[in-house]
């Protein structure tokens, strides 16, 4: 089986985080996302993937080159304009010669796509679409079905007085290649609100697969950050630290023996931790950066080469790259987005979002 990996989007809602970084790039364990995604669709022995890109794409196609580092092999699809999710998928039609999976580029899933694929063949249908359950539905795709997972409705981001069940479109898809006939070329087309209808509307059978495996994405600056913490204590079967460790620090770091790491934490390499510094996981530091001392760290997802001062603190936050907190500086449940400084003394509100390159004193 091939696989189409939607990548094109902007990020709004990850915004600052996105704004010079491709979500698909955004770290998580101080991996690229779509790492993680590649890895994960390798273990189920997809072998060619396509990228459907638009935002940004120089960075994921450099990085990524032709995919064989990972075990696949990587074609690269570009929009000029906004295809939707449909049209993205016709945008790569010429390499989609046999069943292929589709996957939504912002979630991270247990998923398993080979008991899927098995369904899907099992059958005989066009489509088959990964069903999750989530506690709030109303922000996602519902899907409705009948006693034998035949999809019967769909209402995208329904009302609590719409709500039927919990079961939502997992933004995970089986196709067969004569589906991409009924998307028209070059064409804004998606999925969700117009070919599924369609499908529907003509009486073509479309099948759900459910699943309860872990499932998240990372719409959002809080769901990042939730990522990464669930990834850090264990609650997706695919991605967990190495050998089951607490705390896993990268090379060449420098440490001060009275430094106090609970994990669970990853460090990344050339790291340096000072005197008295205290890290209280779940955290992820990315690789090059200074905590210098008396510095308190709680619960935050730091990316490369950041740099924080004497007594400084942060707590429940996502700092991006090469930024700068200044000594004593106060940092709590916000995003910062790359180059920010923060200046000695200065308190955040709580919630802030600080766009890339400000200085906030």
């Amino acid at each position: 089986m091939k696989a189409v990996i939607l990548v094109g989007g902007q990020g709004t809602r990850l915004r600052p985080l996105t704004i010079n970084t491709p979500k698909a790039m955004v770290p998580v364990l101080n991996t690229p996302f779509l790492e993680h995604v590649i890895r994960y669709l390798r273990h189920h022995n997809v072998k060619e993937i396509t990228l459907a890109l638009s935002h940004l794409a120089q960075p994921i196609s450099g990085y990524f080159g032709d995919g064989s580092q990972f075990g696949v092999r990587l074609n690269y699809v570009l929009e000029e304009t906004s295809l939707g999710t449909a049209g993205a998928v016709k945008n790569a039609e010429s390499y989609l010669d046999e069943t292929f999976l589709v996957l939504n580029g912002d979630i991270i899933t247990d998923l398993d796509i080979t008991a899927m694929l098995d369904s899907h063949h099992q059958r005989k249908t066009k489509i088959t679409i990964a069903l999750t359950p989530v506690d709030d539905p109303t922000s996602y795709g519902l899907i409705e079905t009948d006693v034998k997972d035949r999809v019967t409705r769909f209402l995208e981001k329904p009302s609590w007085s719409q709500v039927t069940t919990n079961m939502i479109n997992a933004g995970a898809y089986i196709m067969e290649p004569d589906v991409i006939a009924y998307i028209p070329y070059q064409t804004k087309f998606s999925f969700e609100h117009e070919l599924f209808p369609l499908f529907l509307q003509n009486d073509e059978p479309i099948y759900a697969y459910p699943s309860t495996a872990y499932w998240i994405d990372i719409g959002t600056p809080e769901k990042y950050l939730r990522l990464n913490k669930d990834l850090l204590n264990g609650k997706s079967n695919q991605y967990s630290l190495p050998s089951n460790k607490k705390v896993i620090i990268g090379e060449m770091c420098h440490i001060h023996p009275t430094a106090q790491i609970a994990g669970p934490a990853v460090i990344g390499s050339s790291c340096t931790v000072g005197l008295n510094v205290k890290l209280k996981g779940p955290i992820v530091i990315g690789p090059g950066c200074v905590i210098l001392d008396d510095s308190v760290i709680t619960e935050a997802i730091i990316w490369q080469a950041v740099n924080i001062g004497r007594k400084a603190e942060v707590k429940g936050s996502i700092i991006a790259s090469n930024c700068r907190l200044g000594d004593d500086s106060i940092v709590e449940e916000a995003v910062l987005g790359d180059n920010v400084t923060v200046a000695s003394g200065h308190k955040l509100k709580p919630g802030s979002k600080i766009w890339p390159r400000t200085t906030v004193s």
